[in-house]
């Protein structure tokens, strides 16, 4: 009885090695070329944030409020677009907006009358209470796709957003 313990005991083991070593392999075998790990390869690197830094709080805010206009036909949208700004730009950064947009018939948060497909947000200098942000907007996709900038200042107290500029 002892012996065949033992050898069950020594059966069980090599299953279970042969076992991790079919779920370890593939990963230790380094990048494939399926369409699985092209798949997986090409996912855009996770996200993330400190709400204490204006220039991720700028990419929250233009995360968020391009997610809203690009969904424009979702009842929530435009309100939630309205709180974005009330929340994230200063009341006198809220009335340059408005300015821009009576006046030029075309969204003051992105400078157009269209919505991106990307954005990317760069912190650039700080100096005199204030940090200064670049947000990059890509509006189509492909080899040379249009590419507009905007850049944005930033109080660094209260973290608002408290100028926009088109950067021609």
């Amino acid at each position: 009885m002892h012996a065949r313990t033992r050898t069950a005991l020594f059966a069980s083991a090599a299953i279970a090695a042969t076992l991790s070593l079919t779920a370890v392999t593939p990963a230790l075998a380094g990048p494939s070329t399926s369409a699985h790990a092209a798949a997986v390869s090409s996912a855009p690197a996770p996200s993330q944030g400190d709400p204490r830094s204006t220039t991720n709080r700028v990419a929250d805010f233009y995360g968020a409020y391009i997610d809203s206009v690009w969904d424009n036909e979702d009842p929530a949208a435009g309100a939630n677009a309205k709180a974005l700004r009330s929340f994230y730009l200063s009341a006198a950064a809220r009335k340059k907006v408005a300015a821009f947009e009576a006046k030029e018939h075309a969204d003051g948060i992105l400078f157009a009358q269209n919505v991106p497909v990307k954005w990317k947000v760069t912190y650039t200098g700080s100096g005199a209470g204030h940090a200064t942000s670049l947000v990059t907007l890509t509006w189509s996709d492909g080899k040379n796709p249009e590419v507009t900038k905007i850049k944005v200042q930033s109080d660094l107290r209260t973290r608002k957003i408290t100028d926009l500029a088109a950067v021609r």
